[in-house]
């Protein structure tokens, strides 16, 4: 088989999958972690022979994507903010909207040797990428799930970068400590909205990771938030991810906590995303 015969095979596999554009997506994302082509490659390598997995591995693909698996789990990893980040069902599947996230905190952090927390870190990429885009920061990140922060450890070092893992529970009472900088993007997804989500999601991804109770939709951030106000030098900056639905209530919760310069900040898609604020 050769490359162009690979891709016009995925592409009829996936037509009745996903829109054309998606599902060119698709096809680069395979051509580079399954085939390693690039796209200069795939533009100029069109008559290459792959190798003899090849057919199986296209006919495997496009199997489970026709079970709305994500393309993610079945390549193994998912790019964010510029690296490759190691996934599976353990963790979330990183999302663009999160790297905003991580550009807010870069862009307003330059000094160096901060120290830094992420919270529910899942794949780690948060705490990664912060960790190699700030100056000599130093950088603990914890989780509930053991499984998890073994995916992260594994990033950390295919990444080389130095971080510290802890298997902790946010609800469970917390000593404080002295960071900088906290940040989390923890479960804020309501029950109610799951038939609203798409079976990739539902049917793969961990729910742990995502949902919330209807009645108590805040129940991270009433950990998170007054853990950081303790922990927090004076000055120091929380960010967190939200849900869209909740920006008043968490300005609510931000600022009855000692937190000031509180921001509801929305996303590129002009969608309420982030909250940001600093301990008084």
């Amino acid at each position: 088989m050769i490359l162009k015969e690979a891709i016009e095979q995925l592409k009829n596999g996936l037509a009745g999958i996903c829109e054309p554009g998606e599902a060119q997506a698709m096809i680069r994302i395979i051509c580079e972690d399954v085939f390693n082509y690039d796209p200069v490659d795939v533009a100029l390598r069109q008559d290459s022979e792959l190798p003899d997995f090849a057919p199986q591995r296209i006919a495997d693909i496009i199997a489970r994507l026709q079970r709305h698996e994500p393309l993610q789990y079945i390549v193994g990893s998912a790019r964010f903010h510029g690296h490759r980040f190691k996934v599976t069902p353990v963790v979330l599947i990183p999302r663009p909207e999160t790297e905003q996230l991580v550009d807010l905190i870069v862009d307003e952090n330059p000094d160096s040797d901060l120290r830094v927390l992420d919270i529910g870190t899942g794949s780690g990429c948060i705490a990664i990428s912060l960790a190699r885009a700030l100056k000599f920061a130093q950088v603990d990140a914890l989780d509930v799930s053991r499984d998890a922060l073994a995916v992260a450890r594994e990033n950390a070092a295919a990444l080389k970068v130095k971080a510290r893992f802890f298997e902790s529970d946010i609800l469970s009472p917390q000593p404080p400590a002295r960071y900088d900088i906290i940040v989390s993007n923890p479960p804020y997804v309501c029950w109610s909205e799951r038939e609203a989500m798409e079976r990739n999601v539902l049917d793969y991804e961990p729910g742990q990771a995502l949902f919330v109770p209807d009645n108590d939709p805040l129940l991270f951030y009433k950990a998170i938030v007054p853990y950081a106000a303790q922990s927090l030098e004076r000055g120091g900056h929380l960010y967190l991810e939200i849900n869209q639905r909740f920006g008043n209530e968490m300005r609510r919760l931000l600022e009855d906590s000692g937190f000031d310069e509180v921001r509801i900040i929305e996303d590129s898609y002009g969608k309420v995303r982030f909250a940001a604020a600093v301990i008084k």
